[in-house]
Parts: C-alpha cells; structure tokens; sequence
C-alpha cells in the first residue's frame, strides 16, 4: 500500500531498524502483556523524535510525527497508543525550552537528559476520565517548604512500567490564593510513586496502562511548571501545544491500524474493486484529513484554530477509520477469521480513538459555537 510504505519509510529514516523488529514478533505477542515493543521503541532511538537538534533529538515535524505514527499503528497499535504519550509530552515541554525564561535550570537539565538516557515519559494528564477535559487536574498538591506534596492516582496510565518521568498536571494556589494549573515533573523513581493493575482487556494491552498511584510524593519547587507574572500565558500555552499535539499523533496511530487491515485486504485481493478501492479511500481520507491538519501546524497555524482543525480532522477520521475496520474485516472473510484473532483484535484496536477525550458529545457545543464565530471553549 503505497501510502502505508510512505510511513514506513519516514520511520526507517528516524529509527533505522524498528519497523522490521517489530514486523518479526508475531502480532499476538506484539499485542500482549509484557511486550517487548516499548522497549524496542527505546533502543531504535524512539524517544528522539520530537525533541530538538539541541536537545540531542530528530527535531521532526508534525507531518513527519504523524506519518511515524502511523507506520508504529499499523505494526503494534499498543505502541502507537502508549508512545503519543512520550511524544505529545515532549512537544509540551520543549515547546516552553525553545524560549529563554520559561523553564528553570533544574527542568532544562531534565530535558537535557532525555535523549542521552533515553527517557521515557508518560503523562499525568486527566486522559480516561469519562467526560473529562485532556488538561483538568488529575492529581492533588499541598505545598510544602521547597516544593510541593502530590497524591492521587492517574488511571489508566500509558507506559506506566516503562517510565522515567511522569508529567503530572496539578492545582497550586495562585498569588491571589485561587487555584491555578501547574505541571510536575515527577521521577518514576520518586518515594511514594507505585504502579498497579489496570487494564484488563486484551486489546492495546501491550501500551501498559494501568494505575499510577501518588502517596505523598515530593516534588521540588523548580520541577514545577507554572505561570507567573512576566510569563501568564505559559501554562495555556502549554496545553494548547499539549492538546494539538495529542490529538494528531494518538489519531494517526489508530489510523495506522485500519490501514494495515486495508493493505492486507488489497494483498489478497478481496472482494470487488469497487469494495477494495472504497475500503482504501475511507483509509486515505482520514489520514489525508490528519495529515492537513498536521500541516497548518507545521506551517504556523496555532492557538484555538489548530485545536479546531486537529478536532474536525480526528472526528471525521474516527468515523471513516471504523467504518474501513469493519469493511476490511468482512472482505477477509470468515475464514481468515476462524483461523487467526489478529485481525479481528486489529480491528478492535480502531475502536478506541473514540474512548480518547475530547468525546464527540463534548465536543459538539463548543464545536458549533466556535463554526459561527465564538470562541473554543472546551471543557
């Protein structure tokens, strides 16, 4: 599928070697507990893609992002699912490294160190919560004499047993007392940091997302991203990277999945033309959708407008993805899936982009008023 071997050659290009590592495990064990993909992920180099040149990393643009995405879904969906959130991490925080000022010694020295260690971070956003915004705080914090108290649990939680660092949004009390947004940046190896069982279904289990509990976990003041009087935007301007971010990147995994049920259905010749070209168009005009979005953010397209195009370009792939899924999954025949789970369980693995917040129903309000002209306001 040409589309598909497009993706697969931007990933070689940045992580020589991880597409056919991961192609040589059968796709059960790619998909299982235990996995090895995310660690395969680490030593091809994976945590680099998004990091700039100066940090070490590959520095790749939103198109080139979404087009590795989409060859790690189509390879191992857990992986593509578990990775959206080192990466739409990374592109939070060195988003702020870029600009003099807005981060401290101690949060650039982290940065630093990511690429060199080849760190791994997961995010503590309120992600899985139903009806839940991306960016509302999802752990607790009590300040304390140099820093701040965490507690809380993130459920579930991507990459919880590989991580270096969780980056954990927060609540702290403003310079009038009222409660304001604040991100931590919380080693895995913090007292008091503990993982748990979560996940409980067979489908993305390899993505390792279960519960991440905070017990009275210290953090000091300079890991601790918040806004202040020379700089009141950058915890907004760290969520709307945050949100575009992750909204491009977890769509074009779950993209990458379909589509390898669709290259299986055109390897095979399955069905009609017209049912195999109709199949592949529903697959390329989702992607094509997330890659224009990922465009106008490479292009300069920011704020409240790149939000409303990422959103408008992962609906209606969601729509068009499961559709292709289902097609594809019908034109491989009974047969193919008496013989064999794994396209069935590829099949299912596009399914949970619609799990992902924000939900279409949430959405659509704050949709509708930002199409006649309001502002977005997500919540």
């Amino acid at each position: 599928m040409r589309s598909l071997d497009s993706a697969r050659e931007t990933c070689e290009r940045y992580h020589p070697g991880l597409v056919k590592a991961l192609a040589d495990i059968p796709y059960a064990e790619r998909e299982a507990p235990g996995s090895p993909v995310i660690d395969l992920f680490r030593a091809n180099d994976g945590v680099a893609l998004l990091v700039p040149a100066e940090y070490g990393g590959h520095g790749a643009d939103p198109v080139e992002a979404v087009r590795v995405q989409r060859a790690l879904g189509s390879l191992s969906p857990s992986l593509a699912a578990a990775v959206t959130m080192h990466h739409f991490t990374a592109a939070m925080l060195y988003s702020l490294a870029g600009d003099a000022g807005r981060l401290t010694g101690a949060q650039l020295d982290l940065l630093h160190g990511v690429v060199p260690a080849q760190r791994v971070m997961a995010s503590g956003w309120a992600e899985g919560r139903t009806q839940q915004n991306i960016l509302t705080p999802a752990v607790t914090a009590v300040p304390v004499e140099g820093g701040y108290r965490l507690g809380g649990s993130k459920k579930p939680c991507s990459l919880a047993r590989s991580m270096d660092l969780l980056t954990a949004s927060i609540a702290v009390p403003g310079a009038d007392g009222t409660p304001e947004m604040a991100l931590a940046l919380v080693p895995a190896d913090s007292p008091g940091l503990t993982v748990h069982p979560f996940w409980g279904n067979d489908v993305l289990a390899a993505a390792e997302s279960d519960e991440v509990q905070l017990a009275d976990v210290f953090v000091p003041e300079d890991l601790v991203i918040r806004t202040s009087e020379a700089d009141p935007h950058r915890i907004d301007d760290l969520q709307t990277a945050g949100f575009v971010w992750f909204e491009m990147l977890i769509s074009a995994g779950y993209a990458g999945a379909a589509s390898a049920l669709i290259e299986h259905v055109l390897d095979r010749g399955k069905g009609s033309a017209g049912e195999r070209a109709a199949a592949a168009i529903r697959v390329e005009a989702a992607f094509a959708l997330l890659e224009g979005a990922a465009r106008a953010v490479r292009d300069g397209v920011t704020g409240e407008e790149a939000v409303a195009q990422v959103l408008v370009a992962r609906f209606a792939a969601q729509e068009a993805l499961n559709r292709a899924a289902d097609q594809a999954l019908e034109l491989l025949g009974g047969l193919d899936f008496i013989r064999s789970s794994d396209h069935a369980r590829l099949a299912t693995a596009v399914r949970p982009l619609a799990f992902h917040p924000p939900s279409r129903g949430s959405a659509a309000e704050p949709l509708l008023k930002y199409f006649g002209g309001a502002p977005l306001e997500l919540s």
